[in-house]
Protein backbone atom coordinates (compact mmCIF):
# COMPACT_ATOMS: atom_id res chain seq x y z
CA UNK A 1 0.00 0.00 0.00
CA UNK A 2 0.91 3.72 -0.59
CA UNK A 3 2.60 5.62 2.41
CA UNK A 4 -0.42 6.48 4.17
CA UNK A 5 -1.05 10.41 5.99
CA UNK A 6 -1.72 9.66 9.93
CA UNK A 7 -5.63 10.03 9.17
CA UNK A 8 -5.73 7.49 7.13
CA UNK A 9 -2.81 5.34 9.67
CA UNK A 10 -5.66 5.87 12.39
CA UNK A 11 -8.73 4.70 10.41
CA UNK A 12 -6.86 1.50 9.27
CA UNK A 13 -6.07 1.06 12.85
CA UNK A 14 -9.87 1.42 13.51
CA UNK A 15 -11.41 -0.24 10.69
CA UNK A 16 -13.69 -2.74 11.85
CA UNK A 17 -12.99 -2.63 15.50
CA UNK A 18 -15.88 -3.04 18.05
CA UNK A 19 -14.18 -0.70 20.62
CA UNK A 20 -10.69 1.17 21.46
CA UNK A 21 -10.00 1.74 25.54
CA UNK A 22 -7.58 4.40 25.85
CA UNK A 23 -7.22 5.73 22.13
CA UNK A 24 -5.29 8.85 22.86
CA UNK A 25 -2.81 6.94 23.41
CA UNK A 26 -2.33 5.31 19.84
CA UNK A 27 -3.32 9.04 18.39
CA UNK A 28 -0.94 10.72 20.23
CA UNK A 29 1.98 8.34 18.97
CA UNK A 30 0.44 8.50 15.14
CA UNK A 31 0.29 12.22 15.73
CA UNK A 32 3.97 12.69 16.64
CA UNK A 33 4.78 10.40 13.81
CA UNK A 34 6.09 7.94 16.00
CA UNK A 35 4.81 3.36 15.09
CA UNK A 36 2.84 2.34 17.45
CA UNK A 37 3.52 -0.96 19.12
CA UNK A 38 0.82 -3.82 19.36
CA UNK A 39 0.77 -7.04 20.67
CA UNK A 40 -1.68 -9.64 20.04
CA UNK A 41 -1.54 -12.74 22.00
CA UNK A 42 -2.53 -16.48 20.82
CA UNK A 43 -2.27 -19.35 23.40
CA UNK A 44 -0.83 -22.34 21.48
CA UNK A 45 -2.89 -24.57 21.73
CA UNK A 46 -6.00 -25.98 19.17
CA UNK A 47 -4.61 -26.29 15.18
CA UNK A 48 -5.48 -23.13 13.79
CA UNK A 49 -7.94 -22.79 11.16
CA UNK A 50 -9.94 -20.04 9.08
CA UNK A 51 -11.27 -18.59 12.23
CA UNK A 52 -7.62 -17.25 12.42
CA UNK A 53 -7.91 -15.40 9.37
CA UNK A 54 -9.91 -12.20 11.03
CA UNK A 55 -7.56 -11.66 13.86
CA UNK A 56 -4.84 -12.24 11.51
CA UNK A 57 -6.21 -9.57 8.76
CA UNK A 58 -6.54 -6.89 11.40
CA UNK A 59 -2.44 -7.63 12.05
CA UNK A 60 -2.19 -7.28 8.44
CA UNK A 61 -3.77 -3.59 8.29
CA UNK A 62 -1.76 -2.40 11.57
CA UNK A 63 1.23 -3.52 10.13
CA UNK A 64 -0.06 -2.08 6.73
CA UNK A 65 -0.77 1.47 8.64
CA UNK A 66 3.34 1.56 10.12
CA UNK A 67 2.77 -0.23 13.34
CA UNK A 68 5.46 -2.63 14.57
CA UNK A 69 3.10 -5.66 15.57
CA UNK A 70 4.27 -8.06 18.60
CA UNK A 71 2.65 -11.86 18.17
CA UNK A 72 3.35 -13.60 21.41
CA UNK A 73 3.19 -17.02 20.98
CA UNK A 74 1.56 -17.61 24.45
CA UNK A 75 3.04 -21.52 25.77
CA UNK A 76 2.72 -21.55 29.21
CA UNK A 77 -0.75 -19.80 28.83
CA UNK A 78 -1.56 -22.59 26.99
CA UNK A 79 -0.59 -24.87 29.46
CA UNK A 80 -1.70 -22.61 32.53
CA UNK A 81 -5.56 -22.77 30.87
CA UNK A 82 -6.46 -25.58 32.20
CA UNK A 83 -4.32 -28.05 30.75
CA UNK A 84 -5.48 -27.21 27.45
CA UNK A 85 -1.79 -28.58 25.59
CA UNK A 86 0.30 -31.13 27.03
CA UNK A 87 3.82 -29.56 28.15
CA UNK A 88 5.28 -32.25 25.51
CA UNK A 89 3.50 -31.04 22.41
CA UNK A 90 3.72 -27.36 23.19
CA UNK A 91 7.15 -26.26 21.67
CA UNK A 92 5.99 -28.36 18.30
CA UNK A 93 2.93 -26.08 18.12
CA UNK A 94 4.58 -23.01 18.72
CA UNK A 95 6.57 -23.95 15.33
CA UNK A 96 3.31 -24.71 14.10
CA UNK A 97 1.65 -21.50 14.80
CA UNK A 98 4.63 -19.53 13.75
CA UNK A 99 4.49 -20.97 10.05
CA UNK A 100 0.69 -20.68 9.80
CA UNK A 101 0.59 -16.65 10.99
CA UNK A 102 3.49 -15.63 8.87
CA UNK A 103 1.83 -17.24 5.96
CA UNK A 104 -1.91 -16.07 6.12
CA UNK A 105 -0.07 -12.57 6.17
CA UNK A 106 2.13 -13.15 3.56
CA UNK A 107 -1.23 -14.64 1.61
CA UNK A 108 -2.37 -11.38 1.36
CA UNK A 109 0.75 -9.70 0.47
CA UNK A 110 1.49 -7.48 3.29
CA UNK A 111 4.96 -7.45 4.38
CA UNK A 112 6.32 -8.96 7.87
CA UNK A 113 9.61 -6.69 8.12
CA UNK A 114 8.27 -4.89 11.18
CA UNK A 115 6.19 -8.41 12.84
CA UNK A 116 8.37 -9.78 15.78
CA UNK A 117 7.38 -13.01 17.33
CA UNK A 118 7.85 -13.96 20.85
CA UNK A 119 7.94 -17.32 22.99
CA UNK A 120 6.21 -16.68 26.05
CA UNK A 121 8.24 -18.90 28.34
CA UNK A 122 11.32 -16.87 27.00
CA UNK A 123 10.83 -14.36 29.72
CA UNK A 124 7.61 -15.30 31.55
CA UNK A 125 10.61 -17.62 33.66
CA UNK A 126 12.84 -14.67 34.06
CA UNK A 127 13.37 -13.36 38.18
CA UNK A 128 12.19 -9.97 37.79
CA UNK A 129 8.41 -11.06 35.74
CA UNK A 130 7.61 -13.93 38.01
CA UNK A 131 8.63 -11.41 41.05
CA UNK A 132 5.97 -8.99 39.63
CA UNK A 133 3.59 -11.87 39.74
CA UNK A 134 4.23 -12.44 42.88
CA UNK A 135 3.83 -8.51 43.28
CA UNK A 136 0.64 -8.74 41.69
CA UNK A 137 -1.10 -11.87 43.55
CA UNK A 138 -0.31 -9.56 46.40
CA UNK A 139 -2.68 -6.31 45.25
CA UNK A 140 -5.49 -8.77 43.14
CA UNK A 141 -8.11 -11.00 45.00
CA UNK A 142 -9.26 -13.90 44.01
CA UNK A 143 -12.34 -12.92 43.05
CA UNK A 144 -11.31 -9.96 40.86
CA UNK A 145 -8.80 -12.62 39.53
CA UNK A 146 -11.87 -15.08 38.24
CA UNK A 147 -13.73 -11.92 37.25
CA UNK A 148 -10.91 -10.78 34.33
CA UNK A 149 -10.43 -14.48 33.29
CA UNK A 150 -14.36 -15.11 33.04
CA UNK A 151 -14.80 -15.18 29.46
CA UNK A 152 -11.11 -16.65 28.49
CA UNK A 153 -10.14 -19.16 30.96
CA UNK A 154 -12.01 -22.38 31.53
CA UNK A 155 -13.35 -22.13 34.81
CA UNK A 156 -15.09 -24.55 37.29
CA UNK A 157 -16.71 -24.79 40.92
CA UNK A 158 -13.08 -25.76 41.83
CA UNK A 159 -10.83 -24.72 38.94
CA UNK A 160 -6.97 -25.27 39.07
CA UNK A 161 -4.86 -22.12 40.33
CA UNK A 162 -3.59 -21.89 37.21
CA UNK A 163 -6.93 -20.72 36.11
CA UNK A 164 -6.35 -17.80 38.37
CA UNK A 165 -2.45 -16.75 37.13
CA UNK A 166 -3.53 -16.67 33.73
CA UNK A 167 -4.92 -13.26 33.66
CA UNK A 168 -2.26 -11.86 35.87
CA UNK A 169 0.25 -13.08 33.26
CA UNK A 170 -1.30 -11.62 30.72
CA UNK A 171 -1.94 -8.20 32.18
CA UNK A 172 2.01 -8.17 33.09
CA UNK A 173 3.06 -8.66 29.37
CA UNK A 174 2.11 -5.51 28.40
CA UNK A 175 5.07 -3.62 30.27
CA UNK A 176 7.49 -6.55 29.52
CA UNK A 177 6.80 -6.89 26.26
CA UNK A 178 6.94 -2.76 26.43
CA UNK A 179 4.04 -2.18 23.92
CA UNK A 180 1.55 0.85 23.38
CA UNK A 181 -1.16 -1.34 22.91
CA UNK A 182 -2.74 -4.77 23.09
CA UNK A 183 -5.11 -6.36 20.49
CA UNK A 184 -7.80 -9.09 21.08
CA UNK A 185 -11.29 -9.49 21.07
CA UNK A 186 -14.23 -8.81 22.88
CA UNK A 187 -14.22 -11.91 25.04
CA UNK A 188 -11.04 -10.16 26.46
CA UNK A 189 -12.43 -6.74 27.62
CA UNK A 190 -12.85 -7.84 31.51
CA UNK A 191 -9.02 -8.67 31.26
CA UNK A 192 -8.43 -5.57 29.15
CA UNK A 193 -9.70 -3.49 32.29
CA UNK A 194 -8.49 -5.33 34.36
CA UNK A 195 -5.35 -4.25 32.82
CA UNK A 196 -5.77 -0.62 32.86
CA UNK A 197 -6.43 -0.97 37.15
CA UNK A 198 -3.91 -3.41 37.82
CA UNK A 199 -0.78 -2.27 36.38
CA UNK A 200 -0.17 1.56 38.06
CA UNK A 201 -0.53 -0.54 40.79
CA UNK A 202 2.90 -1.70 40.70
CA UNK A 203 3.82 1.75 39.09
CA UNK A 204 3.57 0.77 35.15
CA UNK A 205 2.12 2.67 32.53
CA UNK A 206 -1.60 2.31 31.47
CA UNK A 207 -1.77 0.96 27.52
CA UNK A 208 -4.61 1.16 25.18
CA UNK A 209 -6.79 -1.59 24.21
CA UNK A 210 -7.76 -2.33 20.55
CA UNK A 211 -11.27 -4.63 20.52
CA UNK A 212 -12.33 -7.21 17.97
CA UNK A 213 -16.20 -8.25 17.61
CA UNK A 214 -16.79 -11.82 17.84
CA UNK A 215 -17.18 -13.08 14.33
CA UNK A 216 -19.79 -16.39 14.15
CA UNK A 217 -18.26 -19.14 12.59
CA UNK A 218 -19.61 -21.63 9.87
CA UNK A 219 -22.83 -22.76 12.24
CA UNK A 220 -23.84 -19.64 13.73
CA UNK A 221 -21.83 -19.88 16.58
CA UNK A 222 -17.59 -19.57 17.62
CA UNK A 223 -15.77 -21.37 15.23
CA UNK A 224 -13.94 -23.79 16.69
CA UNK A 225 -10.58 -26.40 16.73
CA UNK A 226 -12.46 -28.76 18.81
CA UNK A 227 -15.66 -29.60 16.21
CA UNK A 228 -14.07 -30.54 12.57
CA UNK A 229 -17.57 -29.45 11.09
CA UNK A 230 -17.67 -25.83 12.30
CA UNK A 231 -14.14 -24.86 11.15
CA UNK A 232 -12.50 -24.82 7.95
CA UNK A 233 -8.44 -26.18 8.50
CA UNK A 234 -5.62 -23.98 6.51
CA UNK A 235 -5.08 -27.20 4.99
CA UNK A 236 -8.40 -28.47 3.90
CA UNK A 237 -8.36 -29.16 0.06
CA UNK A 238 -10.63 -27.02 -2.21
CA UNK A 239 -13.80 -30.00 -2.03
CA UNK A 240 -13.45 -30.05 1.29
CA UNK A 241 -14.21 -26.11 1.71
CA UNK A 242 -16.26 -26.03 -0.62
CA UNK A 243 -18.31 -28.90 1.05
CA UNK A 244 -18.03 -27.11 4.56
CA UNK A 245 -19.27 -23.60 3.45
CA UNK A 246 -22.32 -25.22 1.70
CA UNK A 247 -23.46 -26.71 4.49
CA UNK A 248 -23.03 -23.66 6.65
CA UNK A 249 -25.94 -22.19 8.22
CA UNK A 250 -26.84 -18.49 6.03
CA UNK A 251 -30.87 -18.03 6.89
CA UNK A 252 -32.03 -16.13 3.57
CA UNK A 253 -32.69 -12.24 4.29
CA UNK A 254 -31.13 -12.55 7.76
CA UNK A 255 -27.77 -10.91 8.89
CA UNK A 256 -27.40 -11.82 12.12
CA UNK A 257 -25.28 -14.36 13.08
CA UNK A 258 -24.85 -15.25 9.72
CA UNK A 259 -21.32 -16.31 9.61
CA UNK A 260 -20.70 -16.36 5.70
CA UNK A 261 -21.38 -12.75 5.70
CA UNK A 262 -19.39 -11.72 8.25
CA UNK A 263 -16.72 -13.82 6.99
CA UNK A 264 -16.76 -11.35 4.17
CA UNK A 265 -16.92 -8.58 6.33
CA UNK A 266 -14.02 -9.02 8.44
CA UNK A 267 -11.60 -11.10 5.97
CA UNK A 268 -12.92 -10.94 2.05
CA UNK A 269 -13.42 -7.41 1.18
CA UNK A 270 -10.55 -5.97 3.84
CA UNK A 271 -8.28 -8.42 1.80
CA UNK A 272 -9.04 -6.69 -1.23
CA UNK A 273 -8.54 -3.78 0.45
CA UNK A 274 -5.09 -4.83 1.38
CA UNK A 275 -4.42 -5.86 -2.12
CA UNK A 276 -5.32 -2.67 -4.05
CA UNK A 277 -9.10 -2.05 -4.42
CA UNK A 278 -12.10 -2.99 -1.87
CA UNK A 279 -14.59 -5.24 -3.71
CA UNK A 280 -16.28 -8.73 -3.69
CA UNK A 281 -17.47 -10.48 -6.65
CA UNK A 282 -21.14 -13.07 -6.39
CA UNK A 283 -20.85 -14.39 -10.00
CA UNK A 284 -24.25 -14.95 -11.62
CA UNK A 285 -23.42 -16.93 -14.85
CA UNK A 286 -25.70 -19.57 -14.20
CA UNK A 287 -28.50 -17.21 -14.35
CA UNK A 288 -27.31 -15.41 -17.64
CA UNK A 289 -26.76 -12.29 -15.58
CA UNK A 290 -24.20 -9.83 -14.82
CA UNK A 291 -22.03 -10.50 -11.43
CA UNK A 292 -23.10 -8.62 -8.42
CA UNK A 293 -20.42 -6.44 -7.04
CA UNK A 294 -19.34 -5.29 -3.52
CA UNK A 295 -17.18 -2.56 -1.90
CA UNK A 296 -18.63 -2.43 1.31
CA UNK A 297 -20.78 -4.36 4.02
CA UNK A 298 -23.76 -2.26 4.16
CA UNK A 299 -24.21 -2.96 -0.03
CA UNK A 300 -24.15 -6.58 0.72
CA UNK A 301 -26.55 -6.19 3.62
CA UNK A 302 -29.08 -4.38 1.87
CA UNK A 303 -28.87 -6.82 -0.88
CA UNK A 304 -28.99 -9.99 1.41
CA UNK A 305 -32.01 -8.35 3.41
CA UNK A 306 -34.25 -7.59 -0.13
CA UNK A 307 -32.84 -11.67 -1.00
CA UNK A 308 -30.91 -9.92 -4.18
CA UNK A 309 -27.98 -11.51 -2.77
CA UNK A 310 -28.96 -15.39 -1.87
CA UNK A 311 -27.08 -17.98 -0.16
CA UNK A 312 -27.22 -20.02 -3.12
CA UNK A 313 -24.85 -17.28 -4.66
CA UNK A 314 -22.90 -15.96 -1.91
CA UNK A 315 -21.64 -19.77 -0.52
CA UNK A 316 -20.19 -20.88 -3.66
CA UNK A 317 -18.09 -17.22 -4.24
CA UNK A 318 -17.25 -17.00 -0.34
CA UNK A 319 -15.80 -20.71 -1.17
CA UNK A 320 -14.04 -19.63 -4.09
CA UNK A 321 -12.42 -16.62 -2.49
CA UNK A 322 -11.92 -18.39 0.31
CA UNK A 323 -9.91 -21.15 -1.73
CA UNK A 324 -7.93 -18.74 -3.18
CA UNK A 325 -6.55 -16.73 -0.36
CA UNK A 326 -5.95 -21.00 0.86
CA UNK A 327 -3.91 -21.84 -1.95
CA UNK A 328 -0.60 -19.78 -0.93
CA UNK A 329 -0.46 -20.94 2.53
CA UNK A 330 -0.87 -24.65 1.33
CA UNK A 331 1.80 -24.18 -1.37
CA UNK A 332 3.98 -22.60 1.45
CA UNK A 333 3.18 -25.65 3.80
CA UNK A 334 4.24 -28.23 0.33
CA UNK A 335 7.62 -26.70 0.05
CA UNK A 336 8.85 -26.93 3.28
CA UNK A 337 9.49 -30.47 4.75
CA UNK A 338 9.77 -28.83 8.39
CA UNK A 339 6.48 -27.39 8.48
CA UNK A 340 4.92 -31.21 7.60
CA UNK A 341 7.59 -32.92 9.84
CA UNK A 342 6.58 -30.15 13.21
CA UNK A 343 3.00 -30.50 12.12
CA UNK A 344 3.45 -33.90 12.52
CA UNK A 345 4.60 -33.97 15.92
CA UNK A 346 2.37 -30.53 17.04
CA UNK A 347 -0.57 -32.80 15.89
CA UNK A 348 0.19 -36.98 15.91
CA UNK A 349 -2.69 -38.25 14.90
CA UNK A 350 -5.10 -40.08 16.61
CA UNK A 351 -4.42 -43.31 17.28
CA UNK A 352 -7.44 -45.76 15.89
CA UNK A 353 -9.52 -47.60 19.28
CA UNK A 354 -8.42 -50.87 19.64
CA UNK A 355 -10.70 -53.30 18.76
CA UNK A 356 -11.90 -55.90 21.58
CA UNK A 357 -11.18 -59.33 20.51
CA UNK A 358 -14.53 -60.86 20.15
CA UNK A 359 -15.12 -64.17 22.69
CA UNK A 360 -15.33 -67.45 20.20
CA UNK A 361 -18.76 -70.06 20.86
CA UNK A 362 -17.04 -73.02 21.50
CA UNK A 363 -20.28 -74.46 21.82
CA UNK A 364 -20.67 -76.92 24.43
CA UNK A 365 -19.07 -79.66 22.86
CA UNK A 366 -15.62 -78.96 24.55
CA UNK A 367 -13.84 -80.50 27.52
CA UNK A 368 -16.09 -79.60 30.57
CA UNK A 369 -18.70 -78.43 28.00
CA UNK A 370 -22.52 -79.70 29.25
CA UNK A 371 -22.15 -82.39 25.76
CA UNK A 372 -19.00 -83.70 27.42
CA UNK A 373 -20.47 -84.54 30.67
CA UNK A 374 -19.99 -88.19 32.44
CA UNK A 375 -22.15 -90.51 31.29
CA UNK A 376 -23.43 -91.46 35.32
CA UNK A 377 -23.89 -87.29 35.31
CA UNK A 378 -26.20 -87.32 31.90
CA UNK A 379 -27.83 -90.14 33.52
CA UNK A 380 -28.73 -88.65 36.69
CA UNK A 381 -29.76 -85.85 34.78
CA UNK A 382 -32.16 -87.00 32.59
CA UNK A 383 -33.52 -89.31 35.72
CA UNK A 384 -34.58 -86.04 37.53
CA UNK A 385 -36.90 -84.46 34.49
Amino acid sequence: MADLGSKEKLALINENLAEVLNPEIIEKIIAEGRSPRIYWGTATTGRPHAGYFVPAIKIAQFLAAGCDMVILLADIHGFLDNLKAPIELVQHRVDFYRNAIISILRSVGVSTEKLTFVLGSSYQKSPDYVMDVYRLCSLVSEHDAKKAGAEVVKQSDNCPLSGLLYPVLQVLDEQYLNVDAQFGGVDQRKLFAAAKEWLPRLGYKQRAHLLNPMVPGLHGGKMSASDPDSKIDLLDPPEVVRKKIRKAVAIPKEIEGNGILAFTEYVLLPVSALKGKAEFRVPRERDGLEPLVYTNISQMHHDYANDILTPQLLKPAVAEALIELMAPIQEAYKASPEWQEVTLKAYPPAEPPKKEKKKKDKGSRYPGGKDQQKPEAKDQAQESK
